[in-house]
């Protein structure tokens, strides 16, 4: 992706700022310098920046589990923060940076200083004419005065004064955002979502995974699901509650967070207090796998068999079932439950266990925990389904 050129700056450096770039912060920081721009801010502090970084920073970490680069200080910040905090992973942007403004706590307040030793000023690197080598190789008060004495910086350093040094804005640099702030915004996506798929090479939907999670469009898979409950009884997987229409919520058994989509294979019924329980963890395989896969094929079964069903499946297919192998293998007419579980385990396993090695966690419902502490294996959480539900298959 090419930058706006510019008759006034050298646009050419502004993008190399991210060139080989091994660590995050680049990223977060310039991220974060133009936020404050957009604002409408000429300058700004070190530490409205950082709060910024940690910010932006925050679902990446907790709630889509991502890593953010070998030992990262702020992901270890991030991480540091919730448990301290309890600012739960979805939590709202300006709640983080309103209890960071107010947090007092020693150790947060040591790992955002060293967030502030080196991106300041190794960003603007491709700016630089008089500071190389080991010109960089002197004290902080020392390197910013080095850096001030550069010509057409994107800012530049007020006095030094730890966490509330203040950076001041080109007012050329300051226009330019502003005029190309879509392509600009756009570059930076680009930029960190190439970085974020070399760390993090076997997670799915990385380009979904920059910002906090927008509600799920499931209407459709809801609607299905209700018109099977009309056709026949239907307890969910987790605390075995008989559903109905009123109490419906949509659960992705592998969490959303983790595989960015809405398809149909990972999508099944649940009560709203049960699915808020589950959060973004990942069901106990040999506890809820068979029964999800009892739960399926009972949907696969009553798909053929009733057409209003068939027809609900078919508008769900357009949007929620977007490989046609998968359709094709999974949803043909006139397989038996053990064709249909394997075709099942065989999708839903590897990303399964992908998800449990980027460190979601397992997870079994609190209130059905004592029934199933025994369910060990396939063939007892089998009997324990057909006690439970009957002879579905």
């Amino acid at each position: 992706m090419i930058l706006p050129y510019s008759d006034t700056l050298e646009v050419q450096n502004l993008s190399r700022i991210f060139d080989n770039t091994s660590e995050c912060y680049k990223f977060f920081w310039f991220q974060a310098i133009v936020s404050k721009v957009l604002e409408g801010k000429e300058s700004t502090t070190y530490e409205e920046l950082i709060d910024e970084m940690i910010a932006d920073a925050w679902y990446m970490v907790t709630e889509y589990h991502l890593n953010l680069g070998p030992r990262d200080t702020l992901e270890s910040l991030v991480i540091y923060l919730q448990q301290i905090s309890q600012l739960k992973s979805s939590e709202k942007k300006e709640n983080i940076i309103r209890y960071l403004k107010n947090c007092k706590d020693k150790e947060v307040i040591k790992r955002k200083r060293i967030l502030t030793k080196n991106v300041p000023y190794r960003i603007q690197a491709p700016f630089m004419d008089k500071v190389k080598g080991k010109e960089w190789n002197v004290s902080e008060s020392a390197l910013i005065s080095k850096i001030n004495q550069e010509r057409r910086l994107m800012y530049y350093f007020e006095k030094l004064n730890g966490m509330q040094t203040t950076i001041r804005f080109n007012a050329d640099w300051l226009s330019y955002i502003h005029k190309n702030q879509e392509i600009i915004k756009g570059w930076m996506q680009y930029n960190i979502i190439v970085y974020l798929q070399r760390r993090n090479p076997s997670v799915p939907g990385i380009a979904d995974k920059l910002y906090p999670p927008q509600e799920r469009k499931l209407e459709k898979i809801k609607r299905y699901w209700k018109l099977l409950i009309e056709v026949q009884p239907i307890h969910e997987i987790y605390g075995h509650v008989q559903l109905s229409e009123k109490d419906i919520s949509i659960d992705h058994f592998v969490p959303w967070s983790y595989v960015a989509h809405d398809e149909f294979w990972n999508l099944h019924p649940t009560t709203r207090s049960i699915n808020s329980s589950k959060s973004n963890n990942l069901p106990t395989w040999d506890v809820y796998f068979p029964q999800l896969a009892r739960l399926e094929f009972i949907s696969y079964e009553m798909m053929w068999k009733y057409e209003i069903l068939h027809d609900a499946f078919e508008k769900c297919a357009k949007e929620h079932l977007n490989d046609n192998a998968v359709r094709s293998k999974m949803y043909r007419k006139g397989q038996d439950f053990l064709c249909f579980s394997s075709v099942l385990e065989e999708i839903m396993q590897p990303v399964y266990q992908s998800a449990r090695n980027c460190g979601f966690k397992d997870w079994i419902y609190k209130e059905a925990e004592a029934d199933l502490m025994c369910v060990s294996d396939r063939k007892i959480a089998n009997e324990l389904w057909e006690t439970t539900f009957g002879n579905g298959a």
